[in-house]
């Protein structure tokens, strides 16, 4: 069990999200025996010092792994700055790392799957990124039970030194890369705003880590693994996070399975594409429910 992947979990102002989110992940049938990283950041305003004194109190008394490392930073340095540090520290020192966040549930097997696909697949340049979540699709029972798709999330992620190596932090090296088929491309043949969030990255209206590991995947014919039932529920569209909406489109039940099937022929699943790609396309339902949606996260 020596060589399983470290875990780096990334933790804020969120005491009861962080408690959820590590209790679901102790309850992997490979936790005993996983190395935890906690990454918490600091305070950004006077008011988020409770709750983030909160969770670090929490923190420090978690049992169930097999070692935990706490890292606590003085000033807040965002979430963006933290994984980016975080991912960059365990790869180094471990050769992969497995990456979650503060709001994340996991299948008793999340941790299985992640430390089965980063030994299979590590020595394939072209499988970049291992992801756990996958959308709610229509179309989940009849794909393969796991597939390659282009876009990572990161939902519960897992990487290697050797692709975390293509992450290029420099927005215009990456923009400056794409010409009008590779932005279509990108867009999942636009249902997906991939692209509007490279602009606003730029102007500074986001500070997104993972659109620019998303292009710097894609920029390098990277591929990424996904379950086809997803393996991780995000519980932070609440209104609680920094990031995130209330809202509830990408709600998923976790699969209590094991994986047991992983894809030998490297290349993206076109069934699995088109599934995505349609999910996305009518994620937001009609005008009336986007409509009472807006109103609700308003409220």
């Amino acid at each position: 069990m020596q060589h399983l992947a470290p875990i780096a979990l990334f933790v804020y102002n969120r005491p009861e999200h962080t408690r959820r989110t590590l209790k679901f992940l102790k309850e992997n049938k490979l936790a005993e025996d996983s190395r935890l990283f906690i990454f918490s950041d600091g305070p950004k305003a006077d008011a988020d010092f409770e709750k983030v004194a909160e969770v670090r109190e929490f923190i420090h008394s978690i049992e169930g792994f097999r070692s935990v490392e706490i890292s606590e930073s003085l000033k807040n340095i965002g979430l963006a700055n933290s994984i980016i540090a975080g991912v960059s520290r365990l790869v180094s020192e471990y050769g992969k790392a497995i990456v979650f966040e503060d709001d994340l549930l996991s299948s008793p097997y999340t941790l299985q799957y992640f430390n089965d696909a980063l030994r299979k697949y590590q020595d394939v340049e072209q499988v970049m990124h291992i992801g756990a979540y996958m959308y709610p699709l229509k179309e989940a029972k009849q794909l393969p039970e796991t597939f390659f798709y282009r876009a990572p999330s990161s939902w519960g992620w897992a990487v290697w030194q050797r692709s975390w190596n293509y992450f290029e932090p420099d927005i215009d090296k990456l923009m400056e890369k794409f010409d009008k088929e590779k932005i279509k491309r990108f867009s999942i043949d636009g249902k997906m705003n991939f692209w509007k969030q490279m602009k606003e990255f730029k102007s500074g209206r986001n500070d997104s880590w993972a659109i620019r590991w998303y292009a710097s995947l894609f920029l390098n014919n990277g591929l990424t693994l996904n379950p086809a039932q997803s393996l991780i529920h995000n519980i932070g569209h609440d209104g609680s996070g920094v990031h995130s909406n209330k809202e509830n489109i990408y709600d998923v039940t976790i699969s209590r399975a094991p994986v047991s099937m992983f894809p030998d022929v490297i290349r993206e699943n076109q069934e699995a594409y088109t599934a995505i790609r349609n999910f996305l396309a009518h994620r937001k339902g009609s005008y009336i429910q986007r409509l009472i949606r807006f109103i609700k996260q308003k409220i």
